[in-house]
């Protein structure tokens, strides 16, 4: 198979000849052998595993996103990702960066999910209007 991991502004990693790639889902865990059927899934935060002949058994800490496979070519993108060598390290990586929200983000969704509120409520009395 043919694995390429894209972020927003750039390609993270391009391998080819990868033997086996396993993903966390809001389901659980899923592993894509080269002759599985073409699918596509929605990733959570957590380790994204593959491996290759040459490298070996590859793990990356991946934040939300999507994985498509079609044919020979599975192409992950995500907001973001970082390698290493410790699954300790990256697993708290994932605790620490991916799955807590910055103050931020955390208050715009607040903003977001109010302006949403507001305008459906408007639609609706206009609606009944």
């Amino acid at each position: 198979m043919n694995l390429k991991i894209l972020l927003p502004f750039k390609i993270f990693a391009q391998e080819t000849g990868v033997l086996r790639i396993v993903a966390d889902t809001s389901a659980g865990s899923f592993g894509l052998l080269p002759h599985r059927l073409d699918c596509a899934a929605a990733l959570t935060p957590g380790i994204l595993t593959y491996e290759t002949a040459a490298a070996g058994e590859v793990f990356v800490a991946i934040d939300e996103g999507v994985l498509v496979k079609t044919g020979a070519e599975v192409l992950v993108s995500v907001r973001r990702a970082m390698t290493g060598a410790d699954l300790g390290q990256l697993r708290e990586a994932v605790e620490k960066e991916f799955l807590a929200l910055d103050e931020n983000e955390q208050s715009v969704r607040s903003v977001m999910a109010k302006l949403e509120a507001g305008f459906l409520r408007r639609f609706a009395s206009f609606q009944h209007d």
